[in-house]
């Protein structure tokens, strides 16, 4: 059974300061992590050295024993089998804390199963099943994902890549901005055979030039003439589905008025049956530019009011 050297492995000194080690491990865990070299068995085997070597190194009460143990391997490996006894006797020869170590290695290292022999047999004299790795579920994955509001508006598909697979997802119609959706089991690997973490998106629905949304209501503005205003008629626009409707004006409308068409809003998110109201702002635009003929004409109109 080999020693495992610790500093070594995360490639730091003996006298590397807490941050060192930190750092040290970050750098390393984040090159072998098994999410970035899936199918790798080298990378896999590496990142748990590293992740066993900063379990010790990162805490000082562990780190503190484990250079007591270290100054002492060649005792060790020569003494008899079952040698955490040995290191029970050796601790009790010690002045200061160490004397008080009862031998309870789950709390000198944590339940952290999955470590290497050095671990099982050198640290705890072997590990019984009950102490080997729990599987635990990987982490979440978190991500945003844009679409237009058309989109929202209808549902729609779409497909991205993570650890080298294609996701399909499909959004519902009148999906809401902000709106979280989980996939399950598209996160991190599990630890120890433990399922993997799940993938939340957050929906981002980018503004429209036209409408604007208010729950499943939509809001248009709808510039018309002063003659149309005044004597009322019809404006063509497009909707959100690429219709065209006709909107009535009716006569003396005034600048401001809001125009209701039912049922020409989104799709509702839990219904699709259901849909809001499209609410039409009408924006009165005064002529420019007036002919010589044009404002002898208002005055006229000026003077029958007047």
């Amino acid at each position: 059974m080999e020693f495992k050297d610790y500093y070594k492995t995360l490639g730091v000194d003996k006298s590397a300061t807490k941050d060192d080690i930190k750092k040290a491990f970050r750098r390393l865990a984040k090159k072998y992590h098994p999410d970035k070299n899936a199918g790798d068995k080298a990378s896999e085997e590496k990142f748990k050295e590293v992740t066993e070597a900063n379990e010790v190194l990162s805490d000082p009460e562990k780190r503190k024993k484990y250079d007591q143990l270290g100054s002492n391997w060649k005792n060790y490996q020569n003494a008899e089998p079952g040698g955490s006894e040995w290191y029970r006797n050796y601790q009790g020869t010690q002045g200061g804390e160490g004397a008080h170590f009862s031998g309870n290695y789950d709390e000198l290292f944590g339940n952290v199963g999955g470590f290497s022999d050095f671990f099982e047999s050198f640290f705890g004299g072997g590990m019984s099943q009950s102490k080997q790795a729990r599987p635990r579920k990987g982490k979440n994955y978190e991500a945003s994902l844009s679409i237009s509001l058309e989109e929202a508006h209808r549902g729609t598909e779409k497909e991205f890549t993570i650890d080298g697979k294609k996701i399909r997802i499909k959004i519902a119609p009148g999906i809401e901005h902000g709106k979280k959706l989980r996939l399950k089991n598209q996160g991190s690997q599990g630890i120890a055979g433990g399922e993997k973490g799940d993938l939340y998106i957050t929906i981002k629905v980018e503004s429209h030039p036209l409408f604007e949304r208010n729950g499943n209501d939509l809001y248009y503005n709808l510039n018309i003439d002063l003659y149309t205003a005044i004597l009322g008629g019809k404006k063509t626009i497009l909707t959100l589905d690429g219709k065209k409707i006709n909107v009535n004006i009716p006569p003396e409308t005034e600048n401001g008025a809001t125009l209701r068409i039912k049922e020409m809003g989104m799709h509702y998110p839990d219904n699709n049956d259901l849909r809001g109201d499209l609410y039409v702002k009408i924006n009165v635009k005064l002529p420019k530019q007036l002919s010589t003929r044009e404002i002898e004409l208002f005055k006229e109109l000026s003077l029958l009011r007047n």
